[in-house]
């Protein structure tokens, strides 16, 4: 069977993608997202034992320092008491991205899924294994500027991938490839 504009259907009968551009999108994808998981996790190893009970570290004087920081909470450490539901959320929010991956066909989408999933599972990864406990643990925070908020590479991730897929929205470019005012 055969979708509009030669898109091949999946056996279900879905405009499942399976053309060259999907499989490019869904290898950017996977370019983008396990390395970067891979440096977050990294990261925070060499930060954990490297940094934690030391002094700040100066890398561009005061300016720019490695500052080991745990973090119970979201972003500037808000909602410190809700540590289970952020949990839950991150977990939802991988979810989303899994299930968007069923459609993806566009490169620019693979990059922003790719930089959201490596963001999400890096701090998920810190409040499932992390003490005081599963699903309560603290993410590790480790790159301070002054007068910001200490953060590391997931928290990196998450804003690029917010930034690519405002751009995305902006170009009117969908998951699947399609443009608005195209038909899918």
């Amino acid at each position: 069977m055969q979708a509009a504009r030669g898109t091949p259907l999946s056996p279900s009968g879905d405009q499942t993608p399976t053309s060259p551009r999907r499989t490019r999108s869904l290898l950017i994808f996977l370019g983008v997202a396990l390395p970067l998981y891979a440096v977050d996790l990294g990261t925070k190893v060499l930060a954990t034992e490297h940094l934690a009970g030391q002094p700040p570290v100066e890398i561009l004087g005061s300016f720019f320092t490695l500052q080991y920081a745990l973090n119970p909470g979201a972003a500037f450490s808000m909602g410190t008491e809700y540590t289970v539901a952020l949990t839950f959320v991150a977990i939802a929010a991988a979810g989303v991205v899994l299930w968007l991956l069923r459609r993806l066909a566009s490169p620019g989408w693979g990059v922003a899924l790719g930089f959201l999933l490596a963001g999400v599972l890096g701090n998920l990864t810190d409040r499932l294994f992390r003490e005081p406990a599963p699903l309560r643990g603290h993410v590790v925070d480790f790159l301070a500027f002054p007068n910001f908020p200490i953060f590391n590479v997931a928290d990196i991730c998450i804003n690029v991938a917010a930034g690519v897929i405002i751009l995305q929205a902006f170009r009117g470019v969908r998951v699947d490839g399609t443009r608005d005012g195209e038909r899918s």
